[in-house]
């Protein structure tokens, strides 16, 4: 039986878009991973895809931002800016200007829902932290439930320093996402899972995720077709129908996300027609 999510404005849980804007401030460059469908190119501003922005911004800036967002926002009507994010292009986790954000924020902004993406390797360690500055939601991206098929996602895994690469790294990143999955749900957190769907590298394993990120608190799952560059530069994207079909099984175990348009690491505004931040810069 499917788990059935609590309430949320945020649009990213399921919130009315209509109402409800959003905005990801891009200051943590550093990434703690590599994923094999991951490159990240910060001065292109055309490509709409996770891990890209035109600028990484200093905390100061960020919150210069969110206050220029607000306003625009504001003076066009209809939907209004509710919630402040940070998903990269790095791993927030590996960036501690991510928390310096994150306190300038809610100082400037206290009304603002805070919410934070991540690979999940250092979420653990930093849940205390996290819920102290407010945050309000996590997204923790999974893309393997065995090591052996996170060998084929992820080229390393960097640990503390030690680099590990092949199942020895996907077997830490695994536990260390299973364990951050459980603990931020338990501490009251709303958790989604993000899911990468690579056709015949992970998709077999792509339900019986579900059913584990159920049974370890998320509220909801966001499966996503691959993009294929990097290492699946090769690999053919799944169609809109397979998409249905997948969302639609994994659905009996977990509400999903079906909204997403892969935002990238410094989108704002609504989902789906976001804010030229040149222009409104210029």
């Amino acid at each position: 039986m499917m788990k059935m999510k609590r309430q949320s404005d945020h649009p990213c849980f399921g919130g009315d878009h209509s109402k409800a804007g959003r905005i990801h401030l891009p200051v943590a460059p550093g990434c703690n991973i590599k994923c094999g469908f991951c490159e990240r190119k910060f001065d292109c501003a055309n490509e709409s895809r996770p891990g890209v922005t035109s600028q990484v911004l200093t905390p100061e800036q960020a919150v210069d931002r969110v206050r220029l967002v607000k306003r625009h926002m504001e003076m066009k009507g209809g939907a209004q800016l509710k919630v402040v994010g940070i998903a990269g292009p790095g791993d927030p986790l590996a960036n501690p200007k991510t928390f310096e954000t994150f306190d300038l924020v809610k100082e400037a902004f206290p009304e603002m829902t805070l919410c934070l993406s991540t690979n999940g390797l250092l979420l653990t360690e930093y849940l205390d932290k996290l819920q102290r500055v407010g945050v309000h939601s996590i997204t923790v991206t999974v893309n393997a439930l065995t090591p052996e098929t996170g060998a084929k996602v992820y080229e390393w895994v960097n640990f503390h320093g030690t680099r590990l690469s092949g199942e020895d790294g996907a077997a830490v990143l695994l536990k260390r996402q299973l364990d951050g999955v459980r603990y931020a749900a338990a501490a009251g957190m709303m958790v989604k899972v993000n899911h990468v769907y690579i056709p015949g590298i992970n998709d077999h394993e792509t339900l019986d995720l579900a059913v584990k990120m159920r049974e370890l608190g998320a509220e909801m799952m966001n499966i996503i077709p691959v993009i294929p560059i990097g290492l699946f530069k090769n690999v053919a994207p799944p169609s809109e129908a397979t998409m249905e079909m997948v969302r639609n099984q994994a659905e009996l175990i977990l509400s999903q996300a079906r909204h997403c348009k892969q935002c990238r690491a410094d989108a704002a505004g609504v989902v789906g027609q976001d804010i030229d931040l040149q222009a409104l810069s210029a």
